[in-house]
C-alpha cells in the first residue's frame, strides 16, 4: 500500500522558476517566480518541511482536494438510487472529501522527467467506500513547466466497476508579492465570470446562477480586491461560473490575478466550468514558511473545479462519471511581469 511509503520532497526547476512539492497530498510547497528585476520570491503560502501538512496544521496549503471538492449539503447525496453519507467535517456539510481525502494521503511517484519541461505525475487508489464514496478510482496528477514561467497541472481519474462522483480542485493559497507580504487588498483580479452561484449561509450554493452584474462579484473587469471584499460579508468564498473567457488550447481564460508592488502577473486557464475564488477568510495566524505567520485575507485561492453541491443540484453541470469514462482537468499557470 502506497499509506505506507515515506513522502519526499521533490524540485522541478528549469532556470527560471522552480517548484517544490511533495507526494503527500500532491501538495505544491512553494513556487518561485521573478518579480520585474527578476527577483525570485515564493508566491505560495506554506511550510518549510512535511510535518505541519502531516499533523494537520495546513487549511489546504497547496494541495489536490478530492475525492469531491469543496461542499456537498449536509453529507448526503443519492447516486442510481442508493444513498450515500459522508463525513461532516465542516458541520453541516461535507468539505473536500472528508477527514482524510486526497489531500491527508501520500500518492505514488509514477514519473519524473527533467530537462527544458520538467515534470512529476502522482498517482494515487481511491478504494470502494472510501471517506464514504462508492466505487474505487485511481487519480493522477501530472505537474509539468512547460515554459519558462508557465506551471500546468493534468489531473485524471478512472472509476472502475461503479459510477461515482469526482471533482478535484487545485488549492494553492497565493500572494504574488510573496508569500509573508500581509493581505491581498492590493491585488487586483479580473475573473471571466458572467454569472456566480450564491450561497446559503453554510457557504453552499443554492442552486440559483445569478449574474454578476451590479453585484460586488462582478470582476469582469480588472478590480482591487481592497475595493469590493467589504461589500462580502467575511470575503470572497464563492463559485464563479467561467463563461465568458477567451479559449486558448483548448482552455478557457479564468482568471487574472496582479500584484503592484512586484508587478507580478498570473493568468490563469482551465477547462473546468467553474472557479472557487476564496480570499484565505479562515486563516488565522498560522506559522508557515521562514517564521512567517499568516493571518485573515493573506493569499488567495483559485480553485476551478465542477460547481459545489453539484450532485444535488441537477441544474448545475454533472460530477458524475462512469466506468468507461475519464474524469479530466487541466490548469495553466502563466506567469508574468507587467512592464
Amino acid at each position: 500500500m502506497a499509506e505506507n511509503r515515506n513522502p519526499e520532497i521533490f524540485e522541478l526547476s528549469n532556470g527560471t522558476m522552480t517548484v517544490k512539492l511533495t507526494n503527500f497530498g500532491a501538495i505544491m510547497m512553494s513556487v518561485l517566480v521573478p518579480d520585474s528585476n527578476g527577483k525570485l520570491a515564493d508566491v505560495v503560502l506554506g511550510f518549510d518541511s512535511l510535518e505541519p501538512y502531516m499533523q494537520g496544521k495546513s487549511p489546504y496549503f497547496g494541495c489536490i482536494v478530492g475525492r469531491v471538492a469543496n461542499r456537498i449539503k449536509n453529507g448526503k447525496f443519492t447516486l442510481e438510487g442508493v444513498e450515500h453519507s459522508l463525513p461532516i467535517n465542516k458541520p453541516p456539510n461535507s468539505l473536500h472529501g472528508g477527514h482524510k481525502g486526497f489531500d491527508k494521503v501520500v500518492w505514488d511517484v509514477i514519473d519524473k522527467a527533467g530537462g527544458e519541461t520538467p515534470s512529476i505525475t502522482f498517482k494515487y487508489f481511491s478504494g470502494d467506500g472510501e471517506e464514504g464514496y462508492p466505487g474505487d478510482v485511481t487519480v493522477t496528477a501530472k505537474y509539468r513547466l512547460i515554459s519558462r514561467t508557465t506551471l500546468r497541472l493534468d489531473m485524471e481519474a478512472v472509476p472502475e466497476k461503479k459510477p461515482t462522483i469526482i471533482n478535484l480542485a487545485q488549492h494553492t493559497y497565493w500572494n504574488l508579492a510573496g508569500h509573508n507580504s500581509g493581505n491581498i487588498h492590493d491585488h487586483s483580479i479580473q475573473i471571466w465570470a458572467s454569472h456566480v452561484t450564491p450561497v446559503d449561509e453554510y457557504t453552499v450554493p443554492t442552486g440559483e446562477i445569478m449574474p454578476v452584474k451590479g453585484t460586488p462579484f462582478d470582476l469582469t473587469t480588472e478590480t482591487k480586491i481592497g475595493s469590493k471584499i467589504d461589500k462580502v460579508p467575511g470575503g470572497y468564498d464563492h463559485n464563479f461560473v467561467l463563461d465568458c473567457g477567451e479559449m486558448k488550447n483548448g482552455l478557457k481564460h479564468a482568471a487574472k490575478v496582479k500584484d503592484p508592488s512586484s508587478s507580478r502577473v498570473l493568468n490563469l486557464w482551465t477547462d473546468a466550468p467553474g472557479m472557487q475564488f476564496y480570499t484565505a477568510n479562515y486563516v488565522n495566524g498560522v506559522s508557515g514558511k521562514g517564521g512567517a505567520v499568516y493571518e485573515k485575507q493573506s493569499a488567495l485561492c483559485l480553485e476551478t473545479q465542477g460547481f459545489p453541491n453539484a450532485i444535488n443540484q441537477p441544474n448545475f453541470p454533472s460530477i458524475v462519471v462512469k466506468p468507461g469514462e475519464k474524469y479530466k482537468h487541466t490548469m495553466v499557470f502563466e506567469f508574468s511581469v507587467d512592464k
